[in-house]
């Protein structure tokens, strides 16, 4: 949610901010509930501060007919308190749910872009490998290695499912213990579980919610909701709550499973492990002090996690600066990481045969506001946290690359060095 106060002052930033992210709002509307519900509250006090001062007056009055009156004047003072208390609270709940349409204004440093086609290259490591054999694509390297089970997934879930079998699940698990491995013993971050079914409230102060609902599965009986992300319950874990300046930063990292109805991409992607409904995901979060330049310096470093399990599977990858189109509405500053996939190149254009793989956002108070997490900082002064995420791997989309880039021409696959540990020490998939 954005600075209420800050929206008053600078309103025309937000107007740019919302047109910037193609996000329809208006400002204007939003000013105006603002100026009535102030208004309403004023009138509210006014006409209680004028109740108790009649109510006060009852006990000193004398005459038995000026008392009588004085009652009843408290008794119509109090029905006009409670009318105005009512339509007070009225304008202040319709105001809160305006407020959260409002995007977060992209940082300066963001392109301003009308979608993905116009984000930035900022950087590339590796460099893609030539076979001197025909190639296959990931599909049907793991149908004839029985690794994965598309039609059993399918039968069993529906459209987007699979099964991962044998050596392919083998690999999906040696990839989220280097992923976690990577983050708790060499980086100190605490390990959480956290829950997959949540509360409304943590998918609305987490920023999922309103804009981008339809994404969430809902479980209408217990009115609960399974989370894309354990970004949910990383950072909605200390809602309400005040820390203090010394527990700082907060670094987090859990793997969870995750589930998305990619609602609005019909037709996209809908073959192989790319685009699917339930997956598992090693998410890592920081909940930091309210500065912006070490925000921003936490955002690079922690997308540098990302690229340290990348750079150890030795698949080259490139990074991109989203542009304002592409970062949704919560974030100020959002950071992919693509990695390649040689299915996915067209043959002519190299920037096709990179596939998304993680996603970095810094959020600053946007969540911190919903949530009411906030911090007291050495001097006394409470403020709102500012807030991080990203992905340490996602799986099974980073079997893709996995598979596709260490495919040999007798079809099998040689596992990364990386990840023979975890498995037994197999040096092959055949």
């Amino acid at each position: 949610m954005i600075d209420l106060k800050d929206l008053r002052e600078t309103p025309d930033k937000y107007r740019k901010g919302a047109a910037d992210k193609n996000v329809r709002v208006d400002i204007d509307a939003i000013l105006d509930f603002d100026l009535r519900h102030r208004a309403a509250q004023q009138e509210f006090e006014r006409l209680r501060a004028e109740q108790n001062a009649a109510s006060q007056s009852i006990g000193k009055l004398k005459d038995p007919e000026e008392k009588k009156l004085a009652v009843a004047r408290v008794g119509t003072l109090k029905a006009s308190v409670k009318d105005a208390e009512e339509r007070a609270r009225q304008l202040e709940t319709d105001l809160q749910a305006l407020l959260l349409l409002v995007p977060q204004p992209a940082d300066l440093d963001v392109p301003v872009g009308r979608d993905a086609s116009e984000n930035v290259v900022v950087s590339k490591w590796g460099e893609p490998k030539k076979f001197n054999f025909k190639t296959q694509n990931h599909i049907e390297l793991a149908q004839k290695l029985k690794i994965v089970d598309f039609e059993a997934g399918v039968k069993l879930g529906g459209s987007r499912s699979y099964m991962l079998l044998g050596a392919g699940a083998e690999l999906h698990m040696a990839v989220i213990r280097l992923a976690l491995d990577i983050m708790v013993r060499e980086n100190g971050f605490t390990q959480v579980t956290v829950p997959v079914l949540v509360r409304e409230e943590a998918m609305q102060g987490t920023g999922f919610f309103p804009t981008g609902r339809e994404q969430a599965y809902h479980v209408s009986e217990d009115n609960l909701f399974l989370t894309g992300t354990a970004e949910v319950g990383l950072t909605a874990m200390h809602a309400g709550q005040t820390l203090e300046e010394s527990q700082l930063p907060l670094r987090y990292v859990a793997v969870s499973t995750c589930f998305r109805r990619e609602a609005g991409t019909y037709g996209k992607d809908t073959a192989g492990l790319y685009r699917v409904h339930l997956f598992d995901k090693v998410e890592q979060v920081v909940i930091a002090r309210n500065d912006i330049e070490e925000s921003k310096l936490w955002h690079r470093k922690m997308l540098g996690f990302a690229e340290t399990l990348l750079q150890r599977l030795e698949l080259p990858y490139r990074i991109i600066q989203c542009c304002t189109g592409d970062i949704g509405v919560k974030n100020a500053s959002m950071l992919d990481i693509e990695t390649w996939m040689p299915s996915r190149f067209d043959g002519k254009d190299p920037a096709t045969g990179y596939g998304e793989t993680h996603s970095a956002s810094r959020l600053y108070e946007f969540q911190s506001r919903r949530l009411n997490l906030r911090y007291k900082g050495a001097d006394g002064k409470v403020r709102y946290c500012h807030t991080l995420n990203n992905t340490v791997v996602a799986s099974p989309r980073i079997l893709i690359p996995i598979i596709e880039n260490y495919q040999n021409e007798d079809g099998s696959v040689t596992v990364p060095e990386a990840l023979r540990g975890y498995m037994g020490g197999r040096e092959t998939i055949s």
